[in-house]
């Protein structure tokens, strides 16, 4: 089971992107947590620096419909991910059309995949670093369902990796925003095949609802739009844009399914107990929250934060909502920069 190279189906490239090697590696059969597999299962993941075993190594996770560029903004000599000084290796999430999909298999096309979880992706990432020969972590880091994995893998591989940086993570999902996955689901309700073949207006209701009255806050939309009268042609572009990033959408579909199921508490060994299993986190933990994210609530960070021994907490001081914890927000990017950067150097492990 080596990795190979390959070309794939990948979005087009934006501003800021880095355009390194897409990868993929062949992890046969993956058993799921439900007992079901999902056959002849492909990782797809990036390398950013040398493949120099003796780097320290930075896993990347991926947001829910997003690819591994999502970390993009962090990564750049002297940034808060350096790859002059470690190996960075970002992960595509089951489900996001890259590595093994509903949209992309080749056994279990559409609806025949079987559903996964937030544990399952967790557990196909730990087969890829075996296959790479990657027993440790200097750091797992992700935002938004990235900072989800990235807690899911403090509870279940405590002695994993020193740090974990969760940028607007939840450690369970709350009903308000299983109501929002919920409501996103219906506008693609017959309108999936459409959106699936390239028909921009078909993704509208969902770029309505995720993209303008989740991501952002009513301070930020205000500010961005000024004028009531430019609703409708912003939206008419961002369709645009997002059909463009030929995301398919019972891939969003399918990934939303494990956002609304996840709970670090029902990991084997905790019974339920979400607490108990934040406090079983050994990594030296940054948690991220912004103030007014309309998408995973501020206060659903702060409560993971209080029982995550030791766990540091930032909250930006931002109108952007969950997207201030991207590159959306020069202001909150660059604050990024520098508290990632702050506690990776605090806590860098004693040689």
């Amino acid at each position: 089971m080596m990795p190979s190279v390959r070309l794939d189906r990948h979005p087009p490239l934006q501003p800021g992107w880095i355009d390194a090697p897409h990868r993929r590696c062949a992890l046969g059969d993956l058993v799921l947590e439900s007992g079901e597999r999902i056959l002849d299962f492909e990782a797809s993941y990036v390398v950013h620096g040398p493949d120099d075993p003796t780097l320290p190594v930075a896993l990347g996770l991926c947001a829910i419909g997003s690819s591994h560029h999502r970390l993009d903004f962090l990564i750049g000599p002297g940034a808060a991910l350096d790859p002059t000084r470690m190996r960075i290796v970002i992960v595509d999430a089951i489900g996001n059309g890259l590595t093994t999909s509903p949209s992309n298999s080749r056994r279990q096309p559409r609806s025949a995949f079987p559903r996964f979880t937030i544990r399952d992706m967790v557990r196909s990432q730990r087969m890829l670093l075996d296959v790479l020969g990657i027993e440790r972590c200097a750091v797992v880091i992700g935002a938004s369902m990235g900072g989800m994995q990235a807690l899911q893998w403090g509870a279940m591989h405590p002695s994993d990796m020193d740090r974990i940086v969760a940028l607007t993570p939840l450690a369970r999902t709350p009903p308000w925003s299983v109501a929002f996955n919920h409501a996103a689901r219906q506008s693609l309700e017959g309108h999936d095949a459409r959106a699936a073949a390239g028909d921009a207006t078909a993704w509208s209701g969902w770029v309505t609802l995720m993209q303008l009255l989740a991501m952002r806050t009513p301070e930020q939309v205000d500010a961005e739009l000024e004028t009531g009268d430019r609703v409708p042609g912003w939206l008419a572009q961002r369709t645009a844009w997002w059909a463009a990033q030929r995301v398919d959408p019972l891939d969003w579909i399918y990934q939303s399914w494990a956002y609304d199921a996840h709970d670090v508490g029902t990991t084997p060994g905790f019974g339920g107990d979400t607490a108990a299993a934040l406090a079983a986190i050994r990594a030296k933990t940054l948690i991220v929250s912004v103030p007014g994210d309309l998408y995973n609530p501020a206060a659903g960070a702060a409560w993971a934060v209080a029982r995550i021994p030791g766990c540091e907490h930032v909250t930006l001081d931002s109108h952007w909502g969950h997207l201030a914890a991207s590159a959306a927000d020069a202001a909150s990017a660059a604050a990024l920069h520098r508290e990632i950067t702050r506690f990776m150097s605090l806590h860098a492990p004693t040689p």
